[in-house]
């Protein structure tokens, strides 16, 4: 009996989460309403309330668990050297190319979410703890982090834009040439 409610459970997560995907394709989460989420979703709103205070709490809860995703995913390697570091940019934009929908909706321009500043501080952390061969400290670092961090940011939400154009290995050569030899060293091609 209880797996059958865990299967609920997590059912009931998993359509009320697209749903309000689906809705902020559209509009902005100020605009996007609990009642439009349980239509969308086919759930009756006491049941969207036994799991998420209002639409805030699920798009929170829906960031939260992409962050998790990635943290776990990158606790699997370690940085070592720099090719380690070109596996796990490649790794990272296979990890966005797999959610495409659910990050380029979230990363959108039109729509209000904390996504972008979560993942920031979530690449600003991995940065500063891991990353070969930076031998900046203090200030120097959290500005080499912030306009690494956000420029590979931009670069996959351009990438996502255009529906994928480019391999995720070809995505990950651009974003480590870019870091490791910045633009003078970018190849053309």
């Amino acid at each position: 009996m209880t797996s059958k409610l865990d299967r609920r459970k997590k059912y009931t997560r998993m359509v009320l989460k697209d749903s309000l995907i689906e809705l902020l394709k559209e509009k902005q989460i100020s605009a996007i309403t609990v009642k439009e989420i349980c239509e969308l979703a086919d759930i009756n709103r006491s049941t969207f309330y036994a799991h998420y205070a209002d639409q805030y709490d699920l798009l929170d809860k829906i960031e939260d668990e992409i962050i998790e995703d990635m943290t776990g995913y990158l606790n699997q390697y370690h940085l070592v050297k720099e090719e380690d570091a070109f596996h796990i940019i490649e790794k990272l934009i296979d990890y966005f190319a797999s959610k495409h929908e659910v990050c380029r909706t979230l990363f959108s321009e039109e729509n209000d979410t904390t996504f972008q500043k979560k993942v920031m501080r979530f690449a600003q952390e991995v940065f500063q703890q891991h990353w070969p061969g930076s031998t900046l400290t203090g200030n120097d670092s959290k500005y080499l982090s912030t306009f690494v961090i956000s420029g590979s940011i931009h670069v996959i939400k351009s990438w996502l834009n255009n529906g994928m154009d480019k391999s995720t290995t070809d995505m990950a050569e651009v974003i480590s040439q870019l870091i490791n030899k910045g633009l003078y060293g970018m190849k053309e091609g």
